[in-house]
């Protein structure tokens, strides 16, 4: 039986989203995105969506596993697991806290700086999403977020900043995240989750997502 064996640039990693592991959610001027107004959930317990952060709900991102403070730490432990690459996202309000400013938040820039060269310290290969579930609230709350061209602009501004900023650190970017879940137009979440559109009353989701 012949032997199977991997290629020597094959890239052996992990992958998380900013909002899942990053935490800080108010911190070095980041801004609230959607998933930060986005509860827990139990077995029959839905999670939910609210419009702002309300005291004694308990929103698991705020905090996560704070990678924002610890990102040296556990890039070295992924290092001693023998990572070849690392696919995180970068969150959209740490670059533009509100989405729709003109200059970006230079600490949120920083921030990132720091991450990618931790990670090729290592010789981990940053594998890098733009967009995964993180946009800013700012955007749905004023403009009604893709459902506004004006949001297309304000996006592809923050793509050109990371992209100029990070391209000699950065060779591999994806776009979205899992954009074939906001097909699931029957599920609010997914809409809320994938590209923060919230239906209204009398709205056609299905008409809307399409």
């Amino acid at each position: 039986m012949k032997k199977l064996t991997l290629p020597k640039d094959f890239l052996w990693g992990g992958a998380v989203a900013a909002h899942q592991v990053e935490g800080g959610w108010n911190k070095g001027g980041k801004g609230p995105s959607i998933c930060d107004v986005l509860t827990d959930g139990a077995h029959g317990v839905p999670r939910e969506i609210t419009k702002e952060v309300l005291p004694g709900k308990y929103y698991p991102n705020h905090e996560a596993v704070d990678f924002y403070g610890h990102y040296k730490e556990d890039i070295k432990l992924f290092a001693e697991m023998g990572f070849k690459c690392f696919r995180t996202s970068i969150a959209w309000t740490r670059i533009f806290p509100k989405g729709d400013e003109a200059q970006p938040n230079e600490e949120g820039l920083k921030f990132y700086d720091s991450l990618f060269d931790e990670l090729l310290k290592y010789n981990i290969e940053p594998v890098i999403t733009l967009s995964h579930f993180e946009m800013p609230l700012h955007l749905v709350q004023q403009y009604g977020s893709w459902t506004n061209r004006k949001v297309v602009d304000f996006f592809v501004r923050f793509a050109e900043v990371v992209f100029e900023g990070y391209k000699h650190k950065v060779k591999y970017w994806m776009t979205f995240n899992e954009i074939n879940n906001q097909r699931n137009w029957r599920a609010p979440l997914f809409g809320y989750c994938c590209s923060g559109v919230v239906y209204t009353e009398h709205e056609n989701p299905e008409e809307t997502m399409y």
